[in-house]
């Protein structure tokens, strides 16, 4: 399952594109030119792209994917902090968030199927989903550390929610990528398959889930979201204040430029 398909174009974006396959759509990440990292476009294309889906009676089950060898790297450091910081609270709460809480509250299963890197707000994206898989290849990567940021996008929820705290400690802590089948291990994700067998076997996955019973996903996708992720919107208002106290910050300013200057951060604690 990747940007490459045989399946019927349904919807065309700058950044993303909806493929039909039967009673299931697959929503293709599509810039693979920066590994499918979030800009504004991307953010409003892949917002529709999910509401219209929600919105199709005839569609009753979407997976989430990248075109080229990432799933999505997270957000466009390059194009995002050209010209000083930015009002991270607000590209939070106006922009990502709506997506994070559209694929919770949509009333139909939705599969994440990680080709490649899921990375800060891609990770997050990722976890939002109702059932994760990945390649072989793939990992997960809590990146925001690195950086001199806090996980958002509902990751200081959804990971520990998956894994625990111990471990979800060491994922934000440490920044370290956890590679796919160590994922499974640790029980974030819920199958790894080679890389030769992934797309067959994510399609398989995508077309049971759209001839399943579409209203006992919908029932389930409602306890769980009361069990779990009932402070979810409080959960995203928190990260956002934090993550903008954080953009504020001098270990921020050194991670954006070790970043793009291609070297390690120095970072000093201010």
């Amino acid at each position: 399952m990747t940007g490459v398909t045989d399946d019927e174009l349904y919807r065309q974006y700058e950044t993303v594109n909806v493929y039909r396959r039967g009673a299931g759509a697959k929503l293709v990440l599509n810039r693979p030119e920066r590994m499918n990292a979030w800009n504004a476009q991307f953010a409003r294309d892949l917002l529709d792209a999910i509401q219209k889906a929600g919105d199709d009676p005839e569609i009753r089950a979407l997976a989430i994917t990248g075109a080229g060898r990432a799933f999505s790297s997270g957000a466009d450091l390059k194009e995002g902090h050209q010209g000083g910081l930015t009002d991270v609270y607000s590209r939070l709460t106006e922009q990502y968030h709506p997506i994070i809480t559209g694929l919770r509250t949509i009333p139909k299963p939705v599969l994440a199927a990680v080709n490649g890197p899921a990375a800060g707000i891609g990770l997050s994206l990722a976890l939002a989903c109702d059932l994760v898989v990945a390649s072989e290849s793939a990992y997960f990567l809590l990146a925001f550390v690195n950086i001199g940021l806090v996980p958002d996008g509902g990751s200081s929820l959804f990971v520990p929610s998956r894994v625990g705290f111990t471990r979800a400690a060491e994922m934000a802590m440490l920044g370290e990528r956890l590679d796919a089948p160590k994922a499974l291990e640790w029980g974030l994700i819920n199958r790894v398959w080679p890389d030769d067998e992934f797309a067959a076997q994510a399609d398989a996955l995508l077309d049971r889930l759209a001839a399943g019973a579409t209203r006992s996903y919908a029932g389930t996708k409602r306890q769980l979201n009361r069990w779990v992720y009932e402070q979810m919107q409080g959960q995203l208002e928190f990260e956002a204040g934090i993550q903008q106290e954080m953009a504020a910050s001098g270990d921020f300013a050194e991670g954006i430029a070790a970043f793009l200057d291609k070297r390690p951060p120095r970072f000093t604690g201010a």
